[in-house]
């Protein structure tokens, strides 16, 4: 900070209704966000893989093993949990067949 100058009041643009929350409680409402998503995804790996059946809200249904599959139809609205199923994505982006997760 250069002398002379005051502090900068920091602005935080967020949409209407957006939580705030922080520290402890938030950090667990992040793990348990993303191992939701997990316990989803690690059932389909391995030999012994089980596939998923997803019913979306159109009646549409889907019978896979994919995790980069499953976690595209998945409906995920935490930001933590997002950002695993954006990673999912681009990492079957890039690398192609064989990602599961």
């Amino acid at each position: 900070m250069m002398p002379g100058m005051g502090m900068q009041p920091q602005i935080v643009l967020l949409r209407e209704g957006t939580d705030t929350s922080q520290g402890k409680p938030q950090l667990i409402s992040n793990i348990n966000a993303c191992q939701a998503v997990v316990d989803v995804v690690r059932t389909t790996l391995g030999p012994r893989g089980m596939d998923k059946l997803i019913h979306d809200e159109n009646g549409t249904v889907t019978i896979s093993n994919d995790g980069a599959t499953l976690m595209k139809k998945l409906q995920v609205v935490h930001p933590a949990a997002n950002t695993l199923v954006q990673i999912s994505m681009s990492q079957d982006a890039e690398v192609g067949d064989g990602t599961t997760s």
